[in-house]
């Protein structure tokens, strides 16, 4: 089996985390949860990105050190890691020594195959998205995200990214899955076929950054060492190192659609420069805003993970960010959204269908997992399970991760309604034994199913009914053996008691 190499961008520390940070967090973390259940290596990273004019400009606004800022502010995202329980192998901090080491190494690397040359950069500049724009993108005044440009004059090492536009395009056109959603990658081929003009590498009007090796008065631009980071933590520059060797190229970059240009235009470039293989994918996913409301600070909006959290629980939170809205699409976050899918998907269904699954077994087998043929009527919901296990296989691996878990629920809805006609309340009181313990058992498997595809994005929960059917995720019963087939339970065992995992919210919380 194939390894698996899963990156979030590393987040910038000017502010504090929001639900943006922590939806690609949590995405990239169910997809590396994934990958491990079906017995693959997954190598996942997170991490800050921590230099740049910008960061240099809020230091010095709040007079404070500019290092002990990004030390501070880099803690709260590595908290956020633990917040939102992420299986992350590393985290990269921009400003630790490997990964300066790393960056001007690549920076050396593109020198010495003639890919730099000393001009001078005349043009827009927005220090809030720390990019260069040409004059038919500045509309009113401002780049095309709506921020602020500065005309800026100034010596700049460029990168020949003109010479690298049809060789992109080759690229695009021999790998048509590189950018998802299409939409996305249909915007990035337009946008190289309309010509590339050699890019501005470096800076010399502040020093917060890595310095270009042989001339330190210039700053190495700051999506060059943004994008490093991806080699950094796999030990390059040393590129015949273990973890190098083993995990790249990256599987999936996983960005918002804002960052998509550095990642599946300049990102590409530079690499095919440094004569180094290009990453697999690239997962543009869209914006959230709040109450149909762009999020801002002005605006008071800025959705806190850690006060979700509090208030609705973990896996609540994690499902309604990758159940509401489809991977690559813009979503809208609002608090009754949020309660009405726990509700409705978690609460009065899956919730529902364990508890229920649960008491009757204690109640009427003494908690044991019942001996039983099963009959037609369960054939229909195993061959029901088989095809809705192929499509969350397809989904996951897409990273459709909304679908994925649509199948789920279907698997959920058919189980309730599979219960609901067959009664075994009604086969309970009327003494039906052997009819009780075939509904019962293929219920229970029904149910360890569930458990085990939900696990990517609610392990808690999942965990928690696992262990109550005395079943680990570190053995072979919780794992995908081959494409769909999964263990079954061990009959005659006696299972445990569950509290009520999906409280009904009543009310919207002020």
């Amino acid at each position: 089996m194939s390894n698996i190499y899963i990156t979030t961008p590393i987040y910038y520390v000017n502010d504090i985390p929001h639900v943006g940070h922590a939806y690609t967090s949590i995405a990239c973390d169910a997809l590396s949860r994934f990958f491990r259940l079906k017995g693959q290596k997954v190598f996942f990273l997170t991490g800050t990105d921590e230099h740049g004019l910008k960061i240099q400009q809020v230091t010095k606004d709040k007079n404070i050190e500019t290092q002990d800022f990004v030390d501070q502010m880099s803690t709260n995202f590595q908290n956020l890691t633990k917040t939102l329980n992420l299986t992350n192998d590393d985290f990269i901090r921009t400003t630790s020594e490997r990964h300066v080491r790393s960056v001007r190494d690549f920076w050396s690397r593109l020198q010495n195959n003639n890919q730099i040359y000393l001009d001078k950069y005349s043009g827009w500049y927005s220090v809030r998205d720390e990019a260069f724009y040409s004059e038919n993108e500045i509309i009113d005044g401002k780049a095309p995200s709506g921020s602020k440009v500065e005309w800026v004059e100034e010596s700049s090492y460029f990168f020949k990214l003109s010479e690298w536009g049809d060789k992109l395009l080759d690229f695009y056109k021999e790998n048509p899955e590189f950018v998802k959603p299409n939409s996305r990658f249909n915007e990035v081929v337009s946008f190289v076929e309309q010509g590339l003009k050699d890019l501005s590498i470096s800076r010399t009007s502040f020093d917060w950054g890595i310095k270009v090796p042989g001339d330190e008065k210039h700053i190495i631009y700051v999506w060059i060492d943004a994008l490093t980071n991806y080699l950094t933590a796999l030990d390059y520059p040393d590129i015949k190192a273990e973890k190098y060797l083993n995990y790249w190229p990256a599987n999936y970059h996983i960005v918002g659609k804002d960052i998509l240009r550095f990642h599946a235009i300049y990102w590409p470039a530079l690499l095919m420069a440094a004569n180094l293989p290009l990453p697999n994918q690239i997962i543009a996913h869209g914006w959230w805003t709040v109450e149909k409301e762009k999020m801002s600070k002005s605006m008071g909006n800025v959705i806190d993970p850690n006060e979700m959290i509090l208030k609705y629980g973990l896996d609540q939170f994690r499902f309604f960010l990758l159940r509401e809205v489809p991977f690559g699409n813009d979503g809208d976050f609002s608090i009754s959204s949020l309660i009405s899918r726990v509700n409705s998907d978690l609460a009065n269904s899956f919730g529902n269908l364990v508890n229920r699954v649960f008491s009757m077994t204690n109640k009427n087998l003494d908690g044991l997992v019942p001996d039983a043929e099963i009959t037609d009527k369960e054939q229909i919901l195993i061959e029901m399970c088989d095809e809705k296990i192929s499509d969350y296989m397809v989904f996951f691996k897409n990273v459709e991760i909304s679908k994925a878990l649509e199948s789920v629920s279907d698997m959920v809805s058919n189980t309730n309604k599979y219960i609901d006609d067959m009664k075994p309340w009604s086969l309970a009181k009327e003494g039906k034994l052997d009819d009780l313990k075939i509904v019962l058992k293929a219920s229970l498997e029904m149910v360890r199913i569930i458990s085990i595809l939900f696990y990517p994005v609610m392990p808690n929960s999942s965990k928690k009914i696992l262990n109550a059917l005395n079943i680990s995720l570190d053995s072979d019963k919780s794992s995908f053996t081959g494409e769909n087939q999964i263990a079954p339970l061990v009959v005659n065992q006696k299972i445990g008691e569950l509290n009520l995992l999906f409280p009904k919210i009543d009310k919207i919380e002020g």
